[in-house]
């Protein structure tokens, strides 16, 4: 049997439907790898893996369609009517129509004496599902007995498994078509495609493994990359080194701008972030309400209470970087000290309400990092936050486009693009228990740390969201519910500091 990649060995490349549907051409026309080869490979693959991720089972039902992807389900279920498991092959969608390799499978699997029986609801209780309905080629909305099947799918008790993708989400955008399955396991062949790590696609996708199908590698040299996913493991090689003679002054001095009346918190958070990144100073400008209890529990923070843009001047001299925007509010002193900040041509980490402001002051420049979520992104194109969502990719290229510089998109599979030739970057780590309030305030630290320690922006942006979901990921090994932003922070120290922890 074949051992698969985990998931920590996943590819870091990610594709389009289109460059894989590429791959598999090339394959076929100028290696001369019979696509009934290769199509015999997936399904082998998949029920080598499925025996691996379920080794108990009895009974299962193969749900296919009249595509290629139909053609690999005939092949798992002829593998494991084989290995002496009881199985029902389901077919949505008119047989007439099946055609090529798929029809041979599907011949293969009758020549065996068995049936194959059209979908009219799920029979028995399977041990498992085997998902081999729609695949990468899906460009309109799930509807009729496409969509019914996929909901009774998903409403069974069973778990799922998908071969190639979940029925029903789209592959590039990551955004369910109508109606999705809701798979335990993906197993995705040739490419990863970047829809499955972004937008919907981790709910629908459950557990990812890949399988290349033995493809030459300079195949893959035909095409560049859509995106590349990234994590902490990918990235961390990139932090710099600190010399033994180093001072406070080598790690810059970052200005923290915000906090409004009644909201100190999300600065104090920002502030802390920054400081456990590593910046050298952190000075933190907030309205003077909050200056004498703000560093309560942190006196390295040096806070200064602003009223005006005279009281802020100073401040802006002395730094290296800003980040402005946590807590900062909507009110008259909110915008003065919001225009003072993007005035001084500093780099800066705008977020939160520093990005409610630039819609007010849409500005284009390229020295600053912008951290919106889909809601704040969709402000800042002047669309539904649903719109953002249904393309994250093409949200992130437009808002790069009129607004420059360096744009995270944060969510479930975190975007990141300055604009030029480098693929996006999506970062595959992260969890839902980052989603509560303050872990945002968290990131906005961070990256302003790393650009006042002089990283350029865009490594800066990889490194920081690499860090902070990596902190996040392990803050969630206590659990995810009631997990607290704060709760990253001793885990972005340690992340940073890999040799105390391996000592």
């Amino acid at each position: 049997m074949r051992v698969l990649p985990t998931t920590d060995e996943l590819p870091y490349a990610l594709y389009t439907a289109a460059q894989v549907r590429e791959f598999d051409r090339i394959a076929i026309e100028e290696f001369g790898i019979p696509g009934a080869d290769l199509m015999e490979r997936a399904g082998t693959r998949a029920f080598h893996w499925m025996q691996q991720r379920w080794p108990v089972l009895n009974e299962i039902v193969v749900v296919c369609g009249i595509g290629n992807n139909g053609g690999d389900g005939f092949v798992v279920a002829r593998l494991a009517k084989a290995a002496g498991l009881r199985v029902r092959v389901l077919l949505l969608g008119d047989p007439r129509k099946l055609q090529g390799d798929a029809l041979s499978k599907a011949n293969a699997w009758m020549a065996s004496g068995q049936e194959i029986e059209s979908f009219g609801g799920l029979p028995g209780k399977p041990d498992l599902i085997v998902d081999a309905v729609l695949g990468t080629g899906l460009e309109r909305e799930v509807t009729d007995e496409w969509a019914i099947a996929i909901d009774d799918i998903n409403r069974h008790q069973a778990p799922v498994f998908s071969i190639d993708i979940p029925s029903g989400l789209n592959s590039d955008s990551g955004k369910v078509m109508g109606t999705a399955i809701e798979a335990a396991a993906t197993l995705s062949f040739i490419g990863l495609k970047q829809g499955m790590f972004t937008g919907q696609g981790p709910d629908c996708c459950g557990e990812i493994v890949f399988d290349a199908l033995d493809l030459p590698a300079r195949i893959y040299s035909r095409q560049l990359l859509a995106s590349r996913r990234i994590d902490w493991q990918k990235v961390s090689g990139q932090r710099l080194p600190r010399r033994r003679t180093a001072h406070k002054g080598d790690f810059g001095h970052l200005l923290v701008i915000g906090g409004g009346p009644g909201y100190p918190g999300a600065i104090r958070l920002a502030a802390e972030a920054a400081a456990r990144t590593g910046a050298g100073l952190v000075t933190v400008a907030t309205h003077s309400d909050h200056v004498a209890t703000l560093n309560v529990g942190r006196p390295e923070l040096m806070c200064r209470g602003v009223k005006d843009m005279d009281d802020l001047a100073p401040l802006i001299q002395q730094a290296t970087a800003i980040v402005l925007g946590p807590g900062l509010g909507k009110s008259d002193w909110a915008e003065q000290i919001y225009l003072a900040a993007t005035g001084s041509g500093l780099p800066m980490v705008v977020d939160a309400d520093g990005l409610n402001w630039l819609t007010k002051h849409p500005v284009r420049r390229d020295n600053r990092i912008l951290t919106p979520h889909p809601g704040e992104a969709a402000r800042l194109l002047g669309i539904s936050t649903a719109e953002v969502q249904m393309d994250r990719f093409s949200a992130l290229e437009a808002l790069q486009r009129r607004y420059g510089g360096v744009v995270v998109l944060k969510g479930a599979g975190t975007l990141i693009t300055d604009g030029t030739r480098h693929p996006p970057a999506l970062c595959s780590g992260g969890n839902p228990g980052m989603a509560t309030g303050g872990t945002g305030d968290l990131l906005a630290g961070v990256l302003g740390a790393l650009i006042a320690q002089d990283y350029p922006q865009r490594e800066a942006a990889d490194l920081g969201v690499s860090l902070h979901a990596a902190a996040g990921d392990r803050a969630a090994n206590a659990g995810e519910v009631g997990m607290l932003a704060s709760d990253l922070l001793p885990e972005i120290r340690s992340l940073l500091n890999p040799e105390i922890a391996s000592a």
